[in-house]
C-alpha cells in the first residue's frame, strides 16, 4: 500500500513539475508576419492590435515585414511555419481567396492554415473626378453603354479586389468596358486625377483622404453596407444591382494545426480587443468597419469568398500577371 501512494505520489509529482504540463502559452515573444511594406494597411490595423495583445499575454509582439506577390510570400512562410502559436499572420482576402483561384501557390488556403480571427473589412469605391458626367451609378452605366471606349475603368492590378468588383459590375450591368491595371492604388489615382482614366474601382482607405478633400466624387460602395466613414454614399445595391457585395478583408491566421491551449488564449484575447472602442475606432479610421469573428466564422468566411472569386476569376477569364 505504502508503495502505491509511493508511485501515485511520484506520478503527481511529474505531472504538476513536468516541463510539458508547467508550460504555458505564450512564454517567448510572438512573431506577427505582415505582407506588405510598413505604413500600408495591413501594417495599420495590426499594430494597435498586437500592443493590446502585448499587454494580455505578457509577452511581445515581433512584426515582421515580408511583402512580395500580393502578400502570398507571407501567406506562404506562415502555412509552412511550426504551429505553435509562436508564428501569427495578419492576412487579406487577396492571398487567401483570390490569387489561388489564379494560380497555383505553395499553398492551400483552405487547408494550410488556422483561421483565428477577422480584424475588419470595408469595400470599394467607385470614383470619378467632379466634373464627370457620370453623376451616380446610372448615369455611369448609361454613358459606358453609349461609348464604351472612353470608360475604361482602373484598379490598382490584376487581381485585387477592385479588378474583380469592376468585373462584377462589368456582368451585371452588361458593359464592354476595358480594365487598366496599375501598379498600385496610388499610381492608379494619380491617373484618375490627371484624367487620364475615367473612373476607378479603389479601395475605400486609398481614396478616403481625396473624397474628404473634394478632389474626387464616390459614386457608390461595392459593400452590402454604407460605409460609416462615407454614409452618404450609396450602395452598389441601392443603386440598382441587388445583391452586389465586394469586400476587403484583413484577419489573423496561423499555420494549420494550431494546439487548442493555443486557440483557447488567442481568441478570447482577440475577441475582447475587437470590442474595446479605441480598436473600433483605429480600425474605423483605416475606412474599415471591424469585424468581431470566432475562427469558424473566421474560416467560414474564407471558404465562401475562396468560392465566390473563384467563380468570378472563372466567369472573367482573369489569368494571373
Amino acid at each position: 500500500m505504502r508503495l502505491i501512494k509511493s508511485v501515485l505520489a511520484g506520478a503527481l509529482a511529474l505531472s504538476v513539475f513536468s516541463p510539458m504540463a508547467m508550460a504555458q502559452y505564450p512564454e517567448k515573444p510572438i512573431r506577427m508576419v505582415v505582407g506588405y511594406a510598413p505604413g500600408g494597411a495591413a501594417d495599420k490595423l495590426i499594430r494597435p492590435i498586437t500592443d493590446q495583445l502585448s499587454k494580455m499575454l505578457k509577452q511581445p509582439f515581433i512584426i515582421e515585414y515580408k511583402p512580395g506577390a500580393g502578400a502570398s510570400v507571407a501567406a506562404d512562410f506562415t502555412s509552412k511555419a511550426a504551429p505553435d502559436g509562436y508564428t501569427l499572420h495578419i492576412t487579406d482576402s487577396g492571398p487567401m481567396t483570390i490569387l489561388p483561384n489564379m494560380k497555383k501557390m505553395g499553398y492551400n488556403p483552405l487547408k494550410n492554415f488556422t483561421p483565428i480571427s477577422m480584424i475588419g473589412e470595408g469595400g470599394v469605391v467607385v470614383v470619378v473626378l467632379p466634373n464627370s458626367p457620370a453623376k451616380d451609378i446610372k448615369s455611369l452605366v448609361a454613358l459606358a453603354k453609349k461609348d464604351p471606349a472612353k470608360w475604361s475603368y482602373g484598379t490598382s492590378g490584376v487581381g485585387g479586389v477592385g479588378h474583380l468588383a469592376g468585373e462584377q459590375f462589368k456582368g451585371a450591368a452588361k458593359l464592354d468596358i476595358s480594365h487598366i491595371p496599375y501598379k498600385g492604388g496610388n499610381p492608379a489615382m494619380t491617373e484618375l486625377l490627371g484624367g487620364h482614366v475615367p473612373f476607378l474601382f479603389s479601395s475605400l482607405g486609398a481614396a478616403a483622404a481625396q473624397i474628404q478633400s473634394g478632389k474626387i466624387v464616390a459614386l457608390a460602395d461595392t459593400a452590402s453596407k454604407r460605409s460609416s466613414m462615407f454614409p452618404k454614399v450609396p450602395t452598389m445595391a441601392e443603386s440598382g444591382f441587388p445583391g452586389f457585395d465586394a469586400t476587403i478583408w484583413f484577419g489573423i491566421v496561423g499555420p494549420a494545426g494550431l494546439p487548442k491551449n493555443v486557440m483557447d488564449t488567442l481568441a478570447p484575447a482577440l475577441s475582447k480587443i475587437m470590442k474595446d472602442p479605441a480598436i473600433i475606432a483605429a480600425i474605423k479610421r483605416e475606412g474599415y468597419e471591424p469585424m468581431d469573428f470566432t475562427p469558424q466564422q473566421t474560416a467560414d468566411r474564407i471558404k465562401s469568398d475562396y468560392a465566390k472569386w473563384g467563380k468570378t476569376v472563372k466567369d472573367a477569364n482573369i489569368k494571373a500577371e
